[in-house]
């Protein structure tokens, strides 16, 4: 049985450690996230197919049949819309479940004492579970379309690392500033909608210029479009499941390594910051 010991600076000290003695509490808030989300649903856990599914067509439509984009050669554009949606589904859902998440639970944060990081971070691990039944219909899109990864798919842990830190990392963030400024449950459907068409979800990040001349200067047009970490993620993630067919660009992927650590401890620093301030204003 673990004894909670109430004495002047313990919580600051022992605060990580905490973490690892209430982990039961993830698994807890994850998996009733998960009930809650499926309960009373006609078709369950397919919402975490159809959503993708439908959204690949109607962008293969529009950016191949439409607006005549090509995509490499013996990719199908239905695969390079799809293998971008995977991490770009996982994100967005991620932040907007983890920025609402503390007001989700204003009964639990104001009666009982546990670190509250617990709780974004339970969001975006209850989010993962619609990730890997979205990467089964990648799996099956690839089978059909007898397309499948080579040794590179070895590498698509490290992107979904990435995309788990770039959605934790922001969530803390937004979730911090929700229960300060309720104003931002306006504002955050915005931003998920707003990442979403500067991602390169329909399209290749590979038709961004490099440099961009402007008044007699040189922009760096595609390294500034990187700074938006998911760039790095869905090159990334399309890299290690279509044999390489699209470029790696490396400076794009240290630009969305770099903001996701900066993200992320940012995001920490201002969490732990408010966090005492959490139980009094939610």
């Amino acid at each position: 049985m673990n004894e909670l010991i109430i004495e002047p600076g313990r919580v600051e000290l022992n605060y990580w450690r905490d973490l690892w003695t209430y982990r039961e509490l993830f698994y807890f808030l994850a998996w009733r996230d998960i009930l809650v989300r499926y309960k009373q649903t006609a078709i369950g856990v397919a919402w975490a197919v159809i959503q993708p599914f439908l959204t690949t067509i109607v962008f293969t439509i529009v950016f191949n049949r439409i607006a005549k984009m090509t995509p490499p050669p013996g990719v199908p554009y239905f695969l390079v819309v799809l293998t971008a949606q995977l991490p770009w589904q996982f994100f967005s859902t991620s932040l907007s479940a983890s920025s609402i998440s503390l007001i989700s639970n204003a009964n639990l944060i104001s009666k009982v004492y546990f670190p509250r990081l617990i709780v974004p971070a339970s969001s975006v691990i209850t989010c993962f579970v619609d990730f890997l039944i979205t990467a089964g219909l990648v799996a099956l899109s690839m089978l059909w379309f007898k397309f499948m990864p080579d040794w590179r798919l070895v590498a698509l842990p490290l992107f979904v690392a990435l995309a788990f830190g770039a959605a934790f990392g922001m969530g803390l963030w937004l979730c911090a500033l929700n229960v300060k400024y309720r104003d931002f449950r306006y504002i955050i459907p915005f931003i998920v909608q707003f990442g979403f068409f500067l991602s390169p979800v329909g399209w290749i990040s590979e038709r961004v210029p490099t440099i961009v001349p402007w008044h007699g200067f040189d922009i760096p047009a595609r390294l500034l479009y990187s700074l938006n970490p998911m760039v790095g993620v869905i090159d990334g993630f399309r890299w290690a499941l279509l044999r390489g067919q699209t470029e790696l660009w490396w400076p794009s992927f240290l630009s969305s390594v770099l903001v996701t650590s900066l993200l992320c401890f940012s995001g920490v620093w201002y969490f732990r910051k408010m966090e005492r301030t959490f139980a009094d204003v939610i």
